[in-house]
């Protein structure tokens, strides 16, 4: 078995090739060519955390896995990220373990890939400011990878509940980014004009509020908090709501989303106002928005599709590259 660390996924991984490589595995989802069970997940419950257990196979790239991922949301502010995770491959012939990665660097990076996909097939072309609400490792992870599909843009914003995190956070992104990167105060001064928005918190309550979003824009929503959303039903009822998987994102939480499930239980909305899966985009279906205002909404719980579509090409390179440590067990 081949063990991949953090620093050589980090080392391998290229953002443009994450990107379509993620779209083509959503795509072979909607298609109903994967198969991906429901996600399944053991609460910690004296630390608001949970484990989740994610398998799949892609024939399509021929890679078959699973993710065990944990999510502390305590660990903010600590050494530790909110998610740590792990991804062993399995070869598809034989079944026999073939790989061994660090997942805690391509959950985030895999993440935003999808928002990249997201925000290409829905936002508006011509926006000129992208607003990044959160600090942590998707906050960073969204502005390096979102921004390379945004081609009119001008400017970053980054808020967060600590303004001092928001403000290193810009001054490390700005040597990485062509536009100017600036913290703002607030949620809603970040907001304000913004074509396109990528919340990224842990935030029991919205940080993206239907009256403080720009005519038009379009939201990427990843955050996740059980016992809160961080999108305002407002804002849902009123967009245009994509999502990976309707079963996961539907599915109850841990698995799925109080931001979509909350407004079906107040009777706001159907499951039905799910318009679209990023897959049924990526194959050519656009669904059209009522007006040339209406917002657009991806709310992503993430899925295991992501993660084997970044896998297949984290492993691919390192072998290509001579990299990791072999072992046997």
């Amino acid at each position: 078995m081949l063990v991949l660390d953090g620093a050589d996924v980090e080392a391998v991984l290229v953002r443009d090739e994450l990107i379509e490589s993620v779209a083509t595995g959503l795509a072979e989802l909607s298609a109903g060519a994967a198969s991906m069970p429901p996600r399944v997940a053991a609460t910690v419950e004296e630390r608001d955390a949970l484990l989740a257990v994610m398998p799949g196979y892609l024939p399509g790239r021929a890679v078959l896995g699973a993710k065990l991922v944990t999510v502390f949301p305590g660990n903010a502010g600590t050494r530790r990220p909110t998610h740590q995770a792990v991804i062993v491959l399995f070869d598809p012939a034989t079944g026999a373990p073939d790989a061994l990665l660090d997942g805690t660097v391509l959950t985030a990076e895999r993440t935003a890939a999808a928002s990249a996909v997201a925000t290409r097939y829905l936002a508006d072309p011509a926006a000129a400011v992208l607003a990044v609400l959160g600090t942590g490792v998707q906050a960073r992870a969204h502005v390096l990878t979102v921004s390379r599909v945004c081609p009119s843009l001008t400017e970053v914003r980054i808020a967060g509940r600590d303004e001092a995190k928001a403000v290193a956070l810009a001054a490390e992104l700005q040597a990485r980014v062509a536009v100017p990167v600036r913290a703002v105060p607030s949620f809603a001064d970040a907001l304000a004009g913004a074509g396109v928005v990528c919340a990224a918190t842990h935030s029991p309550e919205p940080v993206v509020r239907l009256e403080w979003l720009a005519p038009g824009a379009h939201v990427n929503s990843v955050g996740f908090h059980v016992e809160g959303r961080e999108v305002d039903a407002a804002t849902v009822v009123d967009a245009l709501v994509v999502v990976e998987s309707r079963a996961s994102a539907l599915a109850p939480v841990p698995a799925g989303a109080n931001d979509l499930l909350w407004p079906i239980r107040d009777g706001l909305i159907g499951p039905d106002h799910v318009r679209a899966e990023l897959g049924e985009l990526v194959l050519g279906a656009r669904p059209r928005r009522s007006s040339p205002g209406q917002p657009t909404l991806y709310k992503s719980v993430g899925v295991a599709v992501e993660d084997l579509a970044g896998a297949a090409l984290v492993l691919s390179a390192a072998r290509a590259r001579g990299m990791g440590r072999l072992v046997d067990v």
